[in-house]
């Protein structure tokens, strides 16, 4: 049952993602979450997730932006990085997932998706049929909504850990 909610991978950063490994193997689009995956909660978009987005579209891959957020936030985060978004996105429902495939003309098969979040954006990607990738939040401070999730991603995540050793999933 908790597997439903089990990443592919769990890594520590966003950053620290090997892309290029993933674009030899046939990876063509990332959807990524944006609050405490790509910048700390209601940040604009910072110069590590500029560069990142200049690399991964010299790669080839074709970004796009999935939040729960509501458009300005999204917008704001996006005015500097310029990718493909759907805000007010509703995950875990797979409804945008899909969407966000159509917008970077991809499949399941080419596409990755990066959240901080197992019940939103990990179920989603994994409902979607989509390659999960988690990723700890960079920063604390969450609203409260998020705060009381976490204490049931922490229970999850420990039988996460104990099937895969290693941290990386499937």
């Amino acid at each position: 049952m908790l597997q439903a909610f089990y990443p592919k991978e769990y890594l520590d950063s966003t950053y620290e993602i090997d892309f290029e490994g993933f674009y030899r193997k046939g990876y063509r689009g990332i959807i990524f979450d944006i609050d405490n995956t790509l910048v700390p909660h209601g940040a604009p978009a910072d110069e590590r997730a500029k560069e990142l987005f200049d690399r991964l579209k010299r790669l080839g891959f074709s970004c796009c932006l999935l939040s729960n957020n509501q458009r300005p936030r999204v917008e704001m985060f996006n005015e500097e990085i310029q990718v493909h978004f759907i805000e007010n996105a509703h995950k875990p429902s797979v409804k945008n997932y899909r969407r966000a495939m159509e917008l970077m003309q991809t499949d399941l098969k080419s596409t990755l998706f990066v959240g901080d979040q197992l019940f939103t954006d990990v179920y989603g990607a994994n409902r979607a049929g989509i390659y999960s990738i988690l990723v700890k939040p960079i920063h604390p401070k969450e609203e409260i909504q998020i705060v009381l999730k976490r204490y049931l991603e922490r229970i999850v995540l420990y039988f996460y850990k104990r099937k895969y050793k290693t941290g990386s999933g499937k």
